[in-house]
């Protein structure tokens, strides 16, 4: 059974929290800060200690429907008694209380143990200067919703993302063609001659990303990478402090077909790269295998920004490490009908000059 951990700052009795500022622990009363090291054996001591039970409440309204609850769980805030509800994923968020992080130690025992974390190194201040960063220039985008739209939630989640390594041999083969021109006093001639063109060779492939949670969506998380590994370190709980964080939901077997197709996609895209100096390449056949696949379980540092004009939700995510920021944005169909009028006169008074200087 899991329990609720908070991390009391010693001097003062206050909460405290990971600053991704500093890359420390740090309380936000009395401004003492902890080196991460320091919490290690803290962790330890977590592990032995006995779960606090758990207060299932009741109150009035309709019965539950069969199965509508299994996945939910109720704690108790040990810093204001404020209840605490979660879902069977949830492995860290705050009480909605008094705002103090908590960790729900027990969703990361045993074989749900991350390997790793990438700790957060862009606070919320960043991500909101992300929003307005990704707003600028888009001559499509709605004056009213730059202007008064307003950030209806922004969260630092940690985001479970299984990490896959393979060996991938290949073969590609392509049928190719140059064409080149020439002419004499009476015609002008066109030459076509067709190529078969083979790639082949192993690459390898470390920590493949994809996304172990079915609350994020698998394109927008892989829309802010890459993340730089050489900054991740071995998991902690104390990471977790000040943010949500969710386990995953998605096993790594369920994982690996995106993660072939990753990997094969890649494999293509290099091979075809080196492809060059012809008219036109056109792939004929593709054989790709991979071997020696493993996986590890991992923790990336995401922010979620959500708001809602003219009734629909937009999402956008912010890479916690890196900043690369993407979303979706409205467009206003005046101003596209605008600049489309413009384009389409602009490219017909530009044709018209060109057939009038072959004539």
């Amino acid at each position: 059974m899991a329990n609720l951990q908070e991390y009391k700052c010693p001097a003062c009795g206050g909460a405290i929290r990971f600053d991704s500022s500093i890359q420390k622990m740090k309380c936000p009363f009395c401004d003492t800060e902890f080196e991460m090291e320091t919490l290690k054996a803290f962790d330890e001591v977590l592990k032995k200690e006995t779960p606090d039970d758990i207060n299932w409440k009741t109150s009035a309204g309709k019965q539950w429907a069969e199965g509508e609850i299994d996945n939910m769980t109720v704690y108790s805030c040990k810093s204001c008694g404020g209840e605490i509800v979660v879902d069977g994923t949830t492995s860290a968020t705050s009480c909605p209380f008094c705002d103090n992080p908590v960790v729900v130690m027990g969703r990361f025992s045993g074989a749900l143990r991350p390997d790793y974390i990438i700790p957060f190194k862009l606070d919320k201040k960043a991500a909101k200067e992300g929003l307005y960063n990704h707003l600028k220039g888009k001559k499509l985008l709605p004056k009213i919703f730059k202007d008064k739209n307003h950030i209806d939630e922004i969260k630092g989640i940690y985001v479970p993302f299984w990490l896959f390594d393979a060996e991938a041999n290949a073969t590609i083969r392509y049928k190719a063609s140059k064409v080149s021109y020439y002419s004499d006093n009476n015609y002008n001639y066109t030459k076509t001659s067709y190529y078969s063109v083979i790639r082949s060779g192993a690459v390898k492939f470390e920590k493949i990303p994809v996304d172990g949670s079915t609350k994020m969506d698998d394109d927008l998380m892989e829309s802010i990478e890459p993340y730089d590994f050489k900054e991740a370190v071995d998991f902690q709980t104390a990471y977790l402090a000040g943010y949500l964080a969710d386990k995953y939901d998605v096993d790594e077997k369920k994982c690996v077909t995106r993660a072939n197709e990753r990997i094969k996609k890649s494999v293509a895209d290099e091979f075809r790269s080196t492809v060059q100096g012809y008219s036109t390449v056109v792939e004929e056949n593709t054989s790709i295998h991979l071997a020696n696949g493993k996986a590890k379980y991992a923790l990336y540092p995401v922010w979620v920004l959500n708001t809602t004009w003219n009734g629909n939700k937009y999402t956008f995510a912010m890479n916690g490490q890196t900043g690369k920021f993407v979303g979706d944005l409205p467009v206003d169909k005046g101003a596209y009908w605008k600049y489309f009028s413009i384009f389409s006169v602009i490219g017909a008074v530009a044709i018209f000059v060109l057939a009038r200087l072959f004539i």
